[in-house]
C-alpha cells in the first residue's frame, strides 16, 4: 500500500513545521503515504482540495497538518490580530462520533509539540463539557453536523475565525442526510477560506455541494484499499455455508487460529451483536459490542478497550463501525451474508491493510444463497457455491489454521485480556439505551417508550403524581374509590339489619 517514490521523502520535505514532524517521529511516523504525499503541497498552499480517499488511506494527516501549520497559536501576535482570539480557525466535519474522535486524537498526537487547542464536538452527550471547552477558547474543532448547528445557533460557537475547512467522508454525510447541515455550516464560515472535501465515492449531490462551496478545487485520488487487486493480494477470503444453531461453535475455533489478533466481527441486526458478544463473553473471549442502541459511553469504552487490546474482538454493525480505523486487524467474519457486494468489500477491507496479510471469512445462510451468487459475481470470487461447513469440519481447521483438538471455549490459561470491564465507563450525558429490552433504544415490550408506561393518577390533595402503571390504575377504577366501597359496605349492613326485623 506504500508507493515507492514516497519512500525517500519525510514530513520535513514538505516544509512542515518542526514540531510537528518532531511529534510524529516520537509516535514513529516519518515518511508520508501517497495520500499525504499529493495532498500536502497542494493544502500547504492553501488551495482547496477534492480528494477522493477512504478510510485506512492515512488523509487524517494530509488535511490536519496543513490545519496545525496554518492556525495561530495563543502568545503569539497573529493570534492577537484575529477578529475572535480564542475562537476556533479550523472547522472538520465527520459524519460519526466515532470518526470525529479518532480524528482529533490523530491531529492532537501531531500537535503535541504546539500549543494548539482541539474540541471535540458531538452529540450524545452533555452540552455542559463542551461549551466550557469552546468558552475556554480553542483552535481546533473536531465535530458532527448536528451539534455544530445547534452550538452555533446558542451563540457558544464562534466560527469567524475559520480559515480552514475540512469535510470529512462526505459520501457518509450524504447517507446519514447530513448534507443539508454541512450547507448550512459552510454558510456560517467567512467566505474567504480554504476548504477540503474527502469522501470515498462522488455521488451527485456531493460533486454539486463541492461546486458551489469550493474554489478552484484540485482533484485528488489515494489509492483504494478495497479495490479487487488490494483485495485478492492481501486478504485471505474464505466462504463458507453455515448453519444458524453451529456459528457460534464455528467462530470459538476461529477465535483460536494461529496467528490471530484483533477481529471485527460483522452482525446484520443491533441484537446480534449483543447477543453474540455475551455468548463469546461465557465462552472465555475478551469481546464487545458496538452499535446504535449503546449509549455514548458504552460506545466509546468498546472503542477504547479494542484500540488498547484489552478486548480482542468487537461485534459490530454496519453503521456502529463507520469511521473505525484500526490498521493491525487480522480477522474479520461475516455472521451473516452482506446486503451486496460494496458492503462485502468494505468489511472486509478492515483487515490487509498497509502490506499486512488478513483474513476474512464470511458465513452464508441457505435462504442468502442467490444474494451470495451476486456478491460472488461482482466481486469475482470464483466461490459461487460455498461449501457446507460445520465447527467439526476438518476443512474449517486447515483453512484457517486452527489447531487440531481445538474446543468451542477458550483454555482458562490463555485467558490474559482484561476485557471491557478493563476500560472505564465514563458518564457522557445524553439519553443511555444500553438497557434496552426490546431491541430499540429507550422502548420497552410494547414498542413505546419507557416513559409512556407510567401513568398519572390523582394524590389526596388534589395534586397529580406519577408512578403508578396503567394496569393498576384501570384495577382500581374497575373496583370503584375507596369511598365508593365504604358505602357500598354500610348499604349491606343497613339492608341485612332490616331483614332481620
Amino acid at each position: 500500500m506504500t508507493d515507492t517514490s514516497t519512500n525517500t521523502l519525510t514530513f520535513a520535505d514538505f516544509n512542515v513545521r518542526s514540531e510537528i514532524v518532531e511529534a510524529l517521529a516520537e509516535k514513529g511516523i516519518t515518511t508520508p503515504f501517497p495520500i499525504q504525499a499529493e495532498t500536502l503541497p497542494i493544502a500547504l498552499a492553501g488551495n482547496d482540495i477534492i480528494g477522493q480517499a477512504k478510510t485506512g488511506t492515512g488523509k487524517t494527516l494530509g488535511f490536519g497538518i496543513p490545519a496545525l501549520q496554518r492556525i495561530a497559536a495563543p502568545g503569539t501576535p497573529e493570534f492577537d490580530q484575529l477578529p475572535s482570539p480564542g475562537a476556533p480557525q479550523a472547522l472538520i466535519v465527520a459524519p460519526t462520533r466515532e470518526l470525529a474522535v479518532q480524528v482529533a486524537g490523530d491531529i492532537a498526537a501531531a500537535g503535541g509539540k504546539l500549543s494548539a487547542r482541539i474540541a471535540t464536538i458531538y452529540g450524545g452527550r452533555d452540552y455542559e463539557p463542551q461549551i466550557k471547552q469552546l468558552n475556554a477558547g480553542v483552535e481546533v474543532v473536531v465535530g458532527t453536523p448536528g451539534r455544530l448547528i445547534d452550538l452555533h445557533r446558542q451563540k457558544h460557537l464562534n466560527l469567524k475565525n475559520v480559515k480552514i475547512v475540512v469535510l470529512d467522508e462526505a459520501d457518509e454525510m450524504l447517507d446519514l442526510g447530513f448534507l443539508p447541515d454541512v450547507e448550512k455550516l459552510l454558510s456560517y464560515v467567512p467566505e474567504v477560506r480554504q476548504t477540503m472535501l474527502f469522501s470515498a465515492t462522488m455521488p451527485g449531490p456531493v460533486v454539486s455541494m463541492a461546486r458551489r462551496f469550493m474554489t478552484k478545487p484540485t482533484h485528488i485520488s489515494a489509492a483504494d484499499p478495497f479495490d479487487a487487486g488490494v483485495t485478492k493480494k492481501d486478504i485471505r477470503q474464505v466462504v463458507y455455508r453455515a448453519h444458524q444453531l453451529d456459528k457460534d461453535e464455528m467462530i470459538a475455533r476461529i477465535l483460536q487460529a494461529e496467528g490471530r489478533g484483533r477481529t471485527i466481527i460483522f452482525t446484520r441486526t443491533k441484537r446480534q451483536a449483543d447477543k453474540l458478544s455475551e455468548e463469546l463473553k461465557t465462552r472465555g473471549f475478551a469481546a464487545g459490542a458496538i452499535h446504535g442502541d449503546l449509549g455514548q459511553g458504552a460506545r466509546e469504552q468498546a472503542l477504547r478497550a479494542f484500540r488498547n487490546d484489552k478486548v480482542d474482538v468487537l461485534v459490530a454493525t454496519d453503521v456502529a463501525a463507520r469511521g473505525i480505523d484500526v490498521t493491525d486487524v487480522t480477522h474479520v467474519i461475516n455472521y451473516v451474508c452482506p446486503e451486496d457486494d460494496n458492503t462485502y468489500l468494505h468489511r472486509i477491507g478492515r483487515t490487509g491493510r498497509a502490506g499486512q496479510k488478513g483474513t476474512a471469512v464470511t458465513f452464508v445462510d441457505w435462504e442468502d444463497m442467490p444474494r451470495w451468487s451476486l456478491i460472488n459475481k461482482a466481486v469475482g470470487l470464483d466461490i459461487p457455491e460455498p461449501v457446507e461447513t460445520y465447527s467439526s469440519s476438518a476443512h474449517l481447521f486447515e483453512d484457517l489454521d486452527i489447531p487440531k483438538g481445538t474446543k468451542g471455549r477458550l483454555p482458562r490459561h490463555q485467558r490474559s485480556k482484561e476485557g471491557l470491564e478493563g476500560e472505564k465507563l465514563e458518564d457522557l450525558g445524553g439519553p443511555s439505551r444500553e438497557k434496552s429490552t426490546s431491541g430499540r433504544g429507550g422502548e420497552g415490550r410494547s414498542g413505546r417508550g419507557g416513559s409512556k408506561n407510567r401513568s398519572r393518577r390523582r394524590s389526596g390533595s388534589g395534586r397529580t403524581a406519577e408512578g403508578e402503571s396503567a394496569p393498576q390504575t384501570q384495577q382500581k377504577s374497575s373496583e370503584g374509590t375507596g369511598s365508593g366501597q365504604r358505602r357500598r359496605r354500610r348499604r349491606r349492613r343497613v339492608s341485612g339489619s332490616e331483614g332481620g326485623s
